[in-house]
């Protein structure tokens, strides 16, 4: 007896559907056209430029002073580090050679950022995926870091903090005890978010396996940051162009081979421990001494090219100045970390359900100022 083949009347058809410009799973003003079949998506056509602010433009026009408070309007959850992106550039430039207390403050303030940026960061990704808990942990802790931007530096988000020639000001007399004070708590409820979240089993099935990126494509792509090294790329800025007082500290690189969404996510947890020894092996040894050495009023940079990358909480920043000895830039041009990553959206989502779509998308970290520069 043959048996009947039941045929579907339906017919598959593909839909092109909008995610944003205003959607909370793009963290920011970023339109994602997506042709779909069903829920399969075969293909991530991002659509940038909606708060495009024409920065780089703006830096020509700008001293090299002015240029600082710019940078940190673009990815502002590492808005100290971009900014000492800059100085550094122009520090190197002037063969200028900033006070070892500078060095290290920096890099404490550096590596606080990092912490800051992680927990806002690991707050969302579980939203994203349903967990809503995780949003108010990631906050709570990240509130402490702010607090003491806020004592330091006067703000608590966009920082400008770095001066060309070293700080601003001095730290706060209260800065040592409550950045350790910070770090003795941290240290208590890092483990919290891996029983929350990191071995949650749901969690776990709605990452691995999802948003697979190779090492091979993460490198033609441009990966960098914890998306690179997810990938088992490694490609920290800090480990193989140390800057500031980075030479004076031993700490290992995160790295995982998985590549997947779950190894990114894996990446930033380490990441997060090792800020914390970095943190402690400075932060009873800030050097006496200057906050920053004598520069012109004008400050104006020999003739020539110069470039400076730093590692910020998304992955690798270039900073790239051409000067003609003027006191603003011909040409400045800012290598974003964001925008490499985002490029390969596409490449790891198409086969996958728009759910995989955002895990995938959370655990590249964007922050889209960072790409509409």
């Amino acid at each position: 007896m043959e048996t009947a083949i039941l045929k579907s009347p339906f017919k598959s058809e593909e839909y092109f559907v909008n995610m944003g410009p205003q959607h909370p799973a793009t963290h920011g003003v970023l339109r994602l056209l997506l042709t779909i079949d069903g829920e399969v998506i075969k293909k991530v056509e991002p659509d940038l430029g909606y708060i495009h602010r024409s920065i780089e433009k703006m830096c020509e026009r700008d001293s090299y002073q002015q240029i600082i408070h710019l940078t940190d309007r673009l990815d502002y959850l590492s808005a100290h580090i971009n900014n000492e992106a800059v100085c550094l550039a122009v520090e190197n430039a002037l063969e200028l050679e900033v006070p070892e207390r500078v060095k290290v403050i920096r890099t404490i303030l550096d590596e606080l950022t990092r912490i800051a940026s992680h927990c806002l960061w690991w707050g969302v990704m579980g939203m994203d995926v349903g967990a809503l808990t995780t949003y108010f942990y990631g906050f709570r802790d990240r509130e402490l870091i702010n607090d003491i931007f806020e004592e330091t530096c006067g703000a608590r988000l966009t920082m400008n903090y770095n001066v060309p020639g070293g700080l601003r000001h001095d730290i706060h007399p209260n800065f040592v005890k409550r950045v350790k004070d910070f770090v003795a708590h941290f240290k208590t409820k890092l483990p919290e978010y891996d029983r929350l979240l990191t071995g949650n089993i749901i969690f776990q099935k709605r990452t691995k396996g999802v948003g697979v990126l190779s090492k091979e494509d993460a490198i033609a792509y441009g990966a960098s940051g914890p998306v690179g090294r997810g990938s088992g790329y490694s490609c920290d800025v800090r480990i193989h162009h140390p800057y500031s007082a980075l030479h004076k500290v031993n700490f290992n690189e995160a790295l995982q081979t998985a590549g997947d969404a779950f190894a990114r996510y894996q990446v930033r947890i380490q990441e997060m421990w090792e800020s914390l020894s970095i943190i402690e092996q400075l932060i009873d040894d800030i050097p006496e001494g200057a906050i920053q050495v004598a520069t012109d009023a004008v400050i104006k940079l020999p003739k020539g090219e110069f470039y400076q990358k730093v590692e910020t909480a998304r992955g690798e920043l270039g900073v790239f100045i051409i000067s003609t000895g003027t006191k603003n830039p011909y040409r400045l041009k800012l290598r974003s970390p964001g925008l490499s990553n985002l490029s390969l959206l596409n490449h790891i989502t198409v086969g996958s359900k728009i759910g995989d779509l955002v895990a995938a998308m959370a655990t590249l970290d964007l922050v889209i100022p960072d790409i509409d520069r």
